[in-house]
């Protein structure tokens, strides 16, 4: 059986390495990492689209698509498509009856972002996104959080979104603790102070959280250089130091991508030519000015 792989997977706090087998009895497995561990493997054959993966189960794409190394996404365009029909971020699913969890994530001085998930899934989405410190601000039907989400965006001046790349950059310059839960706790006050929250969204006191444990922040060597694509053969191998969203950070500065690594056929070293993986460097990003000092409050 082939198993292919299927990037980070954050499993009870703890980050893990998915696979989706294809053949009889196909499935998924997780291989978990630890930090500290020697980590090395290189990529066989060629990248080939996951399919879609659906409350919990994977349809195979029917033609077993082959995907660009530098993709993002290990989808082919129409498993994308269909992926994104059911997905809560393109609001084409406004009948979920679940209930949902408007957050506040912060990634770095400045960087901060409000969201929502679904409040089955806990802190699950903060890990995916690499939320280094983060508070809940309210919950209730789904429609009534993506209100409340717009409301904040646009009254506290916070994006929907901030690059991967920005987040990776300031990984290794963090402030202490007690100021960053601060800035999380100065913004969470600002936001519950705003009029115009939907009625049936109920509100959450502020207790600020912190991933540094679970990334394990505290060793992390400032990040020095990125593997862009993998390529067939090509090898990474090192001493895995820590994990942030979908980022492995190793112990000489390189960070790997896996959303870089879905679709790839990962092998041990030795069953495979070795290739180069290209890779660039990470240039130093200037601390963003913290939200309180650019007009907020």
């Amino acid at each position: 059986m082939t198993w292919w792989c299927t990037g980070i997977r954050w499993i009870d706090g703890r980050p893990a390495i998915g696979w989706y087998g294809q053949g009889p009895g196909r499935g998924e497995r997780n291989s978990p990492l630890v930090y500290g561990q020697q980590l090395a493997f290189a990529a066989r054959g060629e990248r080939r689209c996951l399919g879609v993966r659906r409350a919990g189960r994977r349809t195979p794409c029917p033609t077993a698509r082959t995907v660009p190394g530098p993709a993002g996404n290990a989808q082919c365009p129409e498993c994308a498509r269909l992926d994104r029909s059911f997905s809560v971020a393109a609001d084409t699913n406004a009948a979920d009856p679940r209930t949902y969890r408007v957050y506040l994530a912060w990634f770095g001085p400045g960087l901060v972002k409000v969201g929502i998930t679904a409040e089955e899934r806990g802190s699950a989405r903060l890990l995916e996104q690499g939320a280094v410190t983060w508070a809940w601000l309210g919950r209730g039907p789904l429609m009534a959080t993506r209100r409340t989400e717009e409301l904040l965006r646009a009254a506290l001046g916070v994006p929907d979104r901030i690059a991967y790349a920005r987040k990776r950059a300031v990984r290794g310059h963090l402030p202490p603790g007690p100021e960053r839960a601060a800035e999380v706790a100065a913004l969470h006050a600002r936001a519950a102070a705003l009029e115009g929250w939907p009625e049936s969204l109920e509100r959450v006191e502020c207790e600020v959280a912190d991933h540094v444990e679970a990334f394990g922040i505290a060793a992390l060597p400032a990040p020095a250089r990125a593997v862009t694509e993998m390529v067939p053969g090509g090898t990474v191998s090192g001493r895995l130091v820590g994990a942030a969203g979908p980022d492995l950070h190793f112990a000489d500065g390189l960070v790997v991508d896996t959303r870089l690594l879905a679709g790839w056929e990962l092998t041990a070293p030795g069953e495979t030519s070795a290739t180069d993986v290209p890779v660039a460097g990470i240039p130093p990003v200037a601390p963003a000015v913290p939200a309180e000092q650019d007009g907020l409050f």
